[in-house]
């Protein structure tokens, strides 16, 4: 496959990142702290593409199964695209219908943020099956890899323009705001996607995806992969909980405008790609995968501290630095898990685990996350400091991630199969793909 069809694939990518930008970087933070809400419910919402990753398998299937017009996965793209966009450009209007009629609003959010949730998976899915389709088995690491660096690359540049665009903010300027993303992410699916997929006149024999219930019994077929999933899942869920807390906890404490706490997301995303950059190119020639991780978590541990002892000690100083340190241990311990958790699998179960990552992913998404919203609030409301509530989730996250890596120091790396490192283009490709 061409460099150009990479790249136009890679736009379907940035578009999907378009939308997701400005809900959890932007509206989390109106929605908490200039609009009251209460951060569990934001969060429940905001994780619904998570809690319905499940529906990836069967969409994935029966597109496999059911072409349209020729057309085996254009359809179901632009399908989850619209319904992506669509219900991503609704959800400012949801935030001020519920500060002013709470319930409806909330009913009203659960069909809005669940649109845009469904179209996630749709679209999610379809193109990554359509990347598969398009490349051979060789090609197929280097596809995704572009994918995954236009999708990171898009994500900072879309914090840093719609964080300007809301200086100064105003109601009508995010609804504004959230609707040129969307038309920004309607012509970007459009350049990559119309004439990408050749039309098809025979159904082409697809191999049976592995299932959510194939890949949870490979884990607890093995004693170590199982050990390392719940590790995983502990790590992931410290490390990328605080993703709907962080900007209202800048708001709350240091009186950051829309603009600054919308910068965070490209601090934090900007770190994450440099230290993957770094890890490929030159850390994993001297650095082993367990000490890797290990040195990943105490990063990212480090960052989780400085940001509470930030808001402890109401040092703005420390905030953004421990943002970034923060991102940039994500970015070591996404590298160097990976590249242990291949270690554990022979070439038939590839695709097995890297399900498994995908499912761990997802979980620790959402439950930490949700966790982190819901501890957030019984904190705030038992202590009735909002200060007290987000610093101790902080320091709860890196307690976490301590625990994390207790359970990593049981793991037998000698147990694993041996591998070489993977490159830098393998593991960002098994990144994006999951």
């Amino acid at each position: 496959m061409t460099i150009f069809k990479n790249i136009r694939l890679g736009l379907l990518h940035v578009a999907v990142a378009v939308t997701l930008v400005p809900i959890t970087g932007i509206l989390n933070r109106i929605m908490i702290h200039d609009l009251g809400i209460l951060a569990s419910v934001v969060a429940a919402l905001i994780i619904l593409p998570h809690v319905l990753s499940p529906l990836q398998v069967w969409i994935g299937n029966y597109s496999d199964q059911h072409p349209l017009f020729g057309y085996r996965r254009t359809p179901y793209i632009a399908l989850g695209l619209l319904l992506c966009i669509g219900g991503a450009v609704l959800t400012p209007h949801v935030a001020l219908l519920m500060a002013e009629q709470f319930w409806l609003g909330l009913a009203f959010g659960v069909l809005v943020f669940g649109c845009w949730g469904v179209g996630f998976n749709i679209a999610v899915v379809s193109y990554l099956s359509l990347a598969s389709d398009l490349s051979e088995e060789h090609q197929r690491s280097r596809t995704i890899a572009i994918m995954w660096f236009m999708m990171i690359t898009s994500v900072i540049v879309t914090a840093i323009v719609t964080g300007r665009a809301l200086d100064p903010y105003s109601e009508a300027q995010l609804i504004s705001v959230f609707a040129w993303a969307g038309l920004a992410a309607l012509l970007i699916a459009t350049a990559g996607l119309i004439g990408l997929e050749p039309r098809q006149q025979t159904l082409l024999h697809q191999a049976d995806r592995p299932d959510q219930h194939a890949t949870i019994q490979a884990i607890i077929g093995n004693p170590h992969a199982r050990r390392f999933f719940i590790y995983l899942t502990l790590m992931l869920s410290a490390i990328l909980g605080q993703d709907v807390l962080l900007e209202p906890f800048g708001a709350q404490l240091f009186g950051m405008d829309v603009r600054q706490t919308t910068q965070l997301t490209a601090t934090w995303g900007g770190m994450t790609l440099v230290a993957l950059l770094l890890h490929g190119m030159v850390l994993s020639r001297w650095l082993a995968k367990k000490p890797g991780a290990f040195l990943g978590g105490v990063i990212a541990a480090i960052g989780l501290v400085l940001i509470a002892i930030s808001g402890i000690l109401q040092i703005e100083a420390l905030f953004v630095p421990g943002v970034a340190v923060l991102g940039f241990g994500t970015g070591i311990a996404t590298a160097t898990n990976l590249a242990l958790m291949l270690d554990m699998t022979t070439p038939e179960q590839v695709g097995l685990f890297i399900g498994a990552w995908g499912v761990a992913d997802a979980l620790a998404r959402g439950l930490g996350n949700l966790l982190g919203g819901v501890m957030r609030d019984v904190i705030t409301f038992t202590t009735g400091s909002a200060n007290t509530g987000y610093i101790s989730v902080f320091l709860i996250q890196a307690a976490i991630l301590g625990v994390s890596l207790l359970l990593l120091s049981r793991i037998s790396v000698v147990a694993f199969r041996s591998r070489n490192q993977p490159s830098l283009t393998q593991i960002v490709a098994i990144a994006g793909d999951a």
